[in-house]
């Protein structure tokens, strides 16, 4: 069992070269951040947790920013997006931000990815949110050309462009791990995807069951790295029953003692 945190860093937390390197000390073995390029002031979107939308969603720092930063700091640590809008995102961009992160850290980089849930959000970078889902599997794909062919070229109907030219490419091909839990979810993972991030927390209870039904359908192993997950030794023992691969505890945005402090509990829960 791997064990990483997933998080948001912002300017009014621990910095990403100081939370890389106790991360490693302690034996975790990875670090995803949460991205939002901005929160839009009007509130039609509700906050999916219910209540006041905390204010960590609109201070993040830009992710490769962050954990570019955790990279040149750190020497074993997975770096991690957690989830990467990339439906607010140019795919060719994207590409190259990431193949960039996985040159300089030496082949350490993981790509959680998803469409989001704030309309008023896409809406700003020019993104029907009824087109959001179309996107995400286009954008997929036409990353993976980029990544892995000399010449890539995609033609879809939101992404289409002829053979372009590309580098760096990836030390390694960075796994992209679909995130959500919704209806079609794990058709999103068996088509584009290479593993799977749900939200330890939804689902009413069912998560073995899914990773199951995920795995059997695709009559193989398929990755699952449990997100957001609360640290208590019984949500620890039933992921652990539920055969995922990694369990990100869910570390909240504080400063850096706090957040020092946060951490050495959670590596009681790892040892």
């Amino acid at each position: 069992m791997k064990f990483g945190v997933s998080t948001f860093i912002t300017d009014e937390g621990i910095e990403p070269t100081v939370l890389g390197p106790a991360l490693e000390e302690r034996g975790f073995q990875s670090l995803f951040v949460a991205e939002h390029t901005h929160i839009p002031v009007s509130r039609e979107t509700p906050y999916p947790d219910g209540g006041e939308l905390p204010r960590m969603y609109y201070r993040t720092l830009d992710p490769f920013v962050a954990l570019t930063a955790a990279a040149v700091v750190t020497e074993r640590l997975e770096l991690g997006t957690g989830i990467a809008l990339i439906i607010e995102r140019d795919p060719i961009i994207f590409a190259k931000e990431v193949a960039s992160l996985d040159l300089i850290s030496g082949g350490r980089t993981v790509v959680g990815v998803g469409a989001g849930w704030n309309r008023e959000e896409m809406r700003n970078h020019g993104t029907d949110p009824t087109t959001r889902m179309a996107r995400l599997r286009e954008y997929v794909l036409a990353i993976k050309e980029i990544w892995t062919k000399d010449q890539a070229e995609f033609h879809g109907e939101f992404v289409n462009f002829d053979p372009i030219f590309s580098w760096p490419k990836p030390v390694r091909r960075p796994p992209i791990l679909i995130g959500g839990w919704g209806p079609k979810t794990l058709d999103r993972v068996l088509e584009f995807g290479d593993g799977w991030m749900p939200v330890a927390a939804r689902g009413d209870g069912k998560l073995a069951e899914a990773v199951q039904e995920l795995r059997k359908r695709a009559g193989r192993h398929v990755p699952v790295v449990a997100y957001a997950v609360e640290p208590k030794p019984e949500v620890v023992e039933q992921l652990i029953l539920a055969e995922v691969d990694e369990i990100l505890f869910y570390l909240p945005t504080e400063p850096t003692a706090e957040t020092l402090e946060r951490l050495d509990q959670m590596a009681l829960l790892i040892k």
